[in-house]
């Protein structure tokens, strides 16, 4: 399928990606079957929608997981992964919002993995 979507540059960098993103929150609940999340994020970027939207919190924790799963082979390298955080998880419980230096490494770290 050809790429329908149109393409913008993120600021000075040069960083090309879809006009349009495809925000994973969602896609790691129970109630959601998850050969048909990643059949959604496959055809997703056959039309060219290469920015994907995930954090640590979506699923929890699992999300991440699923777009793994989805973007095995060559798959990962035609998407931008954009990643949040902020929102820190203790003991299967929301925390508060956290925004101090480490957290923001461990978080950005953890996403890279």
């Amino acid at each position: 399928m050809a790429n329908i979507i149109k393409r913008i540059k993120l600021r000075s960098q040069g960083l090309e990606v879809s006009a349009q993103g495809l925000g994973c929150m969602g896609m790691s609940v129970p109630l959601k079957p998850e050969p048909n999340m990643i059949n959604l994020i496959h055809h997703a970027v056959d039309v060219g929608i290469i920015f994907l939207d995930t954090v640590d919190v979506y699923g929890p924790f699992t999300n991440k997981l699923l777009l793994d799963k989805a973007l095995i082979g060559g798959e990962r390298d035609k998407v931008e992964l954009a990643t949040k955080f902020a929102i820190n998880f203790e003991d299967d419980k929301r925390e508060i919002i956290r925004g101090e230096p480490a957290y923001v490494r461990v978080s950005c770290e953890g996403s890279l993995k």
